[in-house]
């Protein structure tokens, strides 16, 4: 989870200002947390304490009314409508807020489950389904060591259908200010980030010079790299800064959970 929070912090200040350059500062003033952290927090409590994953994404984002960014629009009007129903969304927003599951479940079909269950309040067109389902499952096998990082191209391509674009081509897709909205571009781009890294900064830093949706393609490319590499204390600390206290208490309870269950 802190893989994603911490992609969507540093990508942040970079959505809708000029393109990011090499060896730009990770955390600056004009970081912020987005809707993307707010969602995967609201996923996270949601399975620590046994809540509807519809009601606690409406909690927190309810709560939170005004991220860095605003709402989507269509996911704004769901947040406040009085009668919230899924909208066939295939935005990259599923994939986004996914990251708990891979942490929090440790079997394969259910974490398969539960990712289309995080979906399927607002996401539950199939693409949507398939970038969270796809998201979930990479994290969990690399975490696990299920499969090795050669190995996720390949799977990704025979059980989601994604063609994995190279970084060149993200690349030049950024350059021409486009923006990776739906779980079809962001998804095969952040993995890509991620496959390219050498390690979790290293991840982040490309996720956002491909532009674009640059927090969420962060969160994304974050979400897979907490799962294969170690994030520096120095990171966590830097991103803890920008979080409210009961951000911070629903974090905390996450990794007492994860570290308690490591210790059985």
């Amino acid at each position: 989870m802190l893989g994603a929070i911490i992609g969507d912090i540093v990508g942040s200040r970079w959505e809708f200002s000029e393109p990011p350059k090499e060896n730009f500062e990770l955390f600056t003033p004009d970081c912020s947390y987005t809707d993307d952290t707010i969602c995967t927090i609201a996923i996270a409590d949601a399975i620590l304490n046994g809540k509807d994953y519809k009601e606690s994404l409406l909690y927190w984002c309810r709560k939170y009314p005004n991220p860095m960014g605003g709402y989507g629009g269509r996911f704004a009007q769901w947040v406040f409508s009085e009668d919230p129903q899924p909208y066939g969304s295939y935005g990259n927003g599923s994939a986004m807020r996914v990251s708990p599951v891979a942490w929090l479940f440790d079997d394969y079909d259910k974490v398969k489950e539960e990712a289309r269950k995080t979906a399927a309040p607002t996401h539950n067109h199939p693409e949507g389904i398939k970038g969270a389902e796809c998201i979930a499952t990479l994290a969990y096998w690399l975490r696990t060591c299920r499969i090795t990082r050669d190995e996720v191209e390949g799977k990704v391509e025979k059980l989601w259908h994604y063609e994995i674009p190279s970084l060149k081509d993200i690349y030049k897709i950024g350059a021409q200010n486009h923006f990776d909205g739906t779980c079809m571009e962001t998804v095969p781009m952040a993995i890509r980030c991620f496959l390219e890294s050498e390690n979790f900064e290293d991840a982040i830093r490309i996720a956002v010079l491909a532009d674009g949706d640059t927090d969420t393609k962060a969160a994304i490319t974050g979400t897979l790299a907490e799962a294969f590499y170690e994030i520096p204390e120095e990171l966590v600390d830097k991103a803890f800064a920008y979080l409210p206290s009961d951000m911070l208490d629903v974090i905390t309870a996450y990794y007492k959970h994860i570290q308690d269950i490591y210790e059985e």
